[in-house]
């Protein structure tokens, strides 16, 4: 309705790195917000769960399990590790606070080298993803791919595509 119109955007995830970005951003929102001070202790979200039901060895019922590195034979679940995914959504929490400086090498991000994303890019895709991106949101060629399935000539967000996805 009138409420939410303004604020309500739609994004297709093409791509495991466009759902990464988009994952690490909506599980971040608390912190950005100064609503927690750590994604674990961030109320109501799916990160908070995930790291319960990790401590535990465990993934939430509620969720869409992690289900690994991409595979022939996928089973259903998100394409990527838990620890892994818990360990970038930390690392990208410690690298947008302004008062923490430092750099972490390219090669510490398994995770990032996997997916194609530039460590320099990763920052922007989860801190300005809802403006990075208007109707879709992955490489150039899921965006392309995307657009020919829907018959769609105008190729949104190909730009910020090209430059953040290497």
């Amino acid at each position: 309705g009138r409420f939410w119109e303004g604020r309500f955007k739609s994004q297709a995830l093409l791509d495991e790195a466009a759902l990464a970005a988009c994952l690490a951003y909506v599980d971040l929102n608390p912190v950005r917000a100064k609503a927690a001070d750590l994604p674990e202790e961030s109320d109501y979200t799916s990160i908070k769960s995930r790291f319960n039901a990790a401590q535990n060895d465990k993934q939430p019922k509620s969720l869409m399990r992690f289900a690994g590195k991409p595979r022939k034979h996928m089973p259903k679940g998100l394409p990527f590790e838990l620890k892994t995914y818990l360990q970038l959504v930390d690392w990208t929490g410690r690298s947008i606070r302004e008062d923490k400086p430092g750099k972490i090498p390219e090669n510490a991000l398994p995770i990032l080298e996997r997916l194609n994303i530039c460590t320099e890019n990763w920052l922007t895709l989860t801190t300005s993803f809802t403006r990075s991106f208007k109707n879709t949101a992955g490489k150039e060629l899921a965006i392309n791919a995307y657009s020919n399935r829907m018959k769609r000539k105008r190729r949104s967000s190909i730009t910020n595509s090209q430059t953040l996805f290497c």
